[in-house]
């Protein structure tokens, strides 16, 4: 164990697993972070990743990446590699640990061939809706399937024949012979394997029957020997099944012990891989990767670093109830890691012109700007400086209203690394009536933005050479749903009736500056005084696009009333 994680905090799993090791109850680490490859990845997913990783690097162990692709129906090889990419754009790597599910098909249908003959499984005719009928409740005992006491020999001839691929998808299922009076539902002679009519991801047609996630995914936790099998909470319902199949077989003791901990879950955020692929099947979203999406992909896409991700779930920690919590946390974390490591450049969204009256025509100088104040390593850059200039809209008012400390008639203020600017006039546009030109004079000794008689300013503001900014498209990205439980939604109504109409604002006529214009995709900048923005991965130096990472403060709460700043 490092020292750092040694002087980390122990939380409950990590007290366990320490526990387990100084008993001897194993002898080493082995965990698995085990995804089904039917999505793409969420926000909610890397607190599993960092505890699976992080607790067998802790202890000197290894941590398997398997996919549980037991489900051909839903599963697809774009998944496989994009949570591959994912996991490695985290930051963790499973090295020749890469294991499926279905590297174990051979091996799962002999131990469910060894149930039958064992009498603890039985093929069952009923069907899907049959079988939940005769389940019962939670406070009502379950009836048992007609064929529950055919004979072993029998259910075992016809489990080869579905094997052979002899019957259609719902004639026939294989069943555990449990005990359909226990109180723990799950219990209650569960499918074990059933026929599927599908081509799978790996093994194509080999298999007309599968087995089910519960079936396989603890006998796969067996045979690659792991110690540790770390679950959500909603797998704590299932573990007696699991200790029952491993029991059935008689498998080798030490056996994975599960242990479940609460998920992650975000407001105004779906973490739910269906509901994640209606937006993409609806067309709500442009794809898994759209800035939008809570997925990894759209979080990577839209400019959150990894680093972020990290340490919000590092800081949430490990809880045994499940809780939601404030988008605004994980947006502060986000700031917390592009504060310290994104440069500082200019954009102007808005544009109005500022031309300077007293300034030479024709001259252009160059200032200098900090490229990070939370890194002096980051040093400096060169700014164009000219006559006329391109400003926010919003950082002129021709009425200023009580407060406001930017640019008005006959106030001065600093232009960011530049000079006192004091206003002259302003010019309308005749047929809209907005302002589309500030006249202003500078002050020539106050160069780099101070006044060496000592006089203060209450405005800066940031500004463009007109003659050298760069056009760019920016998308300003907010929330994607207004309700802080997109789901929780009233009777009658759906979950996309709380999609945020903002969720999306496109400024097509937008300016950076000259050191953008031939940024790479996924370069991460702070525009100073309006947020944090990535490059998008499809932007060009023809054609700049901008994805608004986060605000500079805290201010998706307001969509129900105010618009964000930016």
């Amino acid at each position: 164990m490092s020292a750092a994680a040694a002087e980390r905090p122990l939380d409950f799993i990590r007290e366990i697993v320490r526990d387990d090791l100084a008993a001897g109850r194993c002898r080493g680490v082995v965990t698995r972070f085990p995804p089904e490859p039917n999505g793409y990845l969420h926000i909610g997913h890397p607190k599993a990743i960092c505890l699976d990783f992080g607790v067998a690097a802790e202890q000197g162990g290894r941590c398997h990446l398997r996919f549980d692709d037991t489900n051909p129906a839903a599963e697809e090889t774009e998944y496989v590699e994009a949570i591959q990419a994912d996991i490695r754009w985290l930051g963790f790597d499973w090295g020749t640990h890469l294991y499926y599910a279905s590297d174990y098909f051979p091996k799962l249908y002999e131990y469910a061939c060894k149930l039958i003959r064992r009498d603890k499984a039985f093929v069952c005719e009923l069907s899907p809706a049959e079988i939940e009928a005769h389940r019962g409740t939670l406070t009502e005992p379950g009836r048992a399937s007609p064929s529950r006491e055919r004979p072993p020999a029998e259910s075992l001839a016809l489990f080869q024949r579905m094997r052979a691929g002899e019957f259609a998808p719902g004639r026939y299922v294989l069943r555990a012979k449990i005990d359909m009076a226990s109180p723990v539902l799950p219990l209650r002679d569960p499918i074990l394997y059933r026929i599927v009519d599908a081509t799978h991801h790996r093994t194509g047609r080999e298999w007309p029957i599968y087995p089910m996630y519960d079936f396989a995914h603890c006998l796969s936790d067996a045979i690659e020997g792991i110690t540790h099998s770390l679950c959500t909470l909603e797998f704590a319902d299932h573990r007696p099944l699991y200790d029952w199949i491993l029991a059935a077989l008689e498998l080798p003791e030490p056996r994975p012990r599960q242990i479940e901990f609460a998920r992650g879950n975000l407001s105004h955020t779906v973490v739910s891989k269906r509901w994640l692929k209606h937006l993409v099947s609806e067309g709500v979203v442009s794809g898994w990767d759209d800035p939008r999406m809570p997925t990894l992909a759209g979080l990577r896409r839209r400019g959150v670093p990894a680093e972020a991700i990290r340490r919000f779930w590092a800081e949430i920690g490990i809880a045994k109830r499940d809780n939601t919590i404030e988008l605004a946390r994980f947006e502060f974390s986000v700031r917390e890691v592009l504060n310290r490591t994104a440069a500082r450049r200019m954009a102007v969204l808005r544009p109005i012109r500022l031309v300077i009256e007293n300034y030479p025509e024709g001259q252009r100088e160059e200032l200098e700007a900090i490229n990070n104040p939370e890194d002096p390593a980051a040093g400096t850059r060169k700014l164009p400086f000219s006559r006329t200039l391109l400003i926010e809209a919003e950082d002129f008012e021709a009425e200023p209203p009580k407060g406001f400390h930017r640019l008005a008639p006959g106030r001065e203020v600093r232009l960011r690394y530049a000079y006192f600017v004091t206003c002259t006039g302003f010019d309308r546009d005749p047929a809209t009536g907005a302002i589309r030109e500030v006249r202003c004079r500078y002050d020539p000794a106050t160069r780099g933005g101070d006044a060496p008689d000592g006089r203060k300013v209450k405005g800066t503001i940031h500004w463009l050479s007109a003659a050298h900014a760069h056009p760019t498209q920016v998308r300003l990205y907010d929330t994607l749903f207004t309700r802080a439980d997109p789901l929780d939604v009233p009777e009658g109504t759906d979950f996309l009736d709380s999609l945020n109409p903002r969720s999306l604002e496109v400024v097509p006529g937008a300016w950076v500056e000259p050191a953008l214009a031939a940024a790479a995709p996924g370069t991460q900048v702070q525009f100073e005084r309006i947020g944090y923005f990535c490059a998008d991965a499809e932007s060009t130096p023809d054609a700049p696009v901008w994805n608004r990472t986060v605000t500079l403060r805290d201010s998706w709460a307001k969509i129900a009333g105010k618009r964000p700043v930016g």
